[in-house]
């Protein structure tokens, strides 16, 4: 009479039930901060230059390929830009407020003069968005 149990010798391996609830969880959440890494985006091809400025962006001004402005994100007419930028201005409280033109590169000089010129008229400096051409 055999008393002792045979047991059956399985592989040993690691319990990873949860493994795929916290991939899923570090996905979504790398997912939503990517979104809000910058805020001020709008899809634009910047003309090429030697050389780059950085300056503290206080206010973003884009002007897209048909010739629409963007303070920020939001949409604005060029009769409300010089409005628009004077109160994100206000908002910053900047000791030197500075206004980034992001103008894609079949943006009319017109429509980028008029961005200059509303700035202008608050006497905040601008400073025009291009892409180094060494990268």
């Amino acid at each position: 009479m055999n008393l002792r149990k045979t047991f059956r010798h399985d592989e040993p391996h690691a319990p990873t039930s949860a493994l795929n609830d916290i991939l899923f969880i570090l996905l979504l959440f790398f997912l939503i901060i990517s979104t809000l890494a910058n805020p001020n985006v709008v899809k634009l091809s910047i003309p090429k230059a030697k050389s780059d400025t950085k300056s503290k962006q206080t206010v973003v001004v884009s002007i897209d390929a048909k010739q629409h402005f963007f303070v920020a994100t939001k949409a604005v007419s060029v009769d409300s830009l010089q409005s628009d930028i004077a109160r994100m201005v206000a908002k910053s409280q900047d000791a030197e407020p500075t206004v980034v033109i992001n103008a894609d590169k079949d943006a009319t000089a017109d429509n980028i003069v008029a961005v200059m010129r509303a700035a202008h008229e608050l006497n905040i400096r601008t400073v025009l968005a291009v892409e180094n051409k060494n990268r």
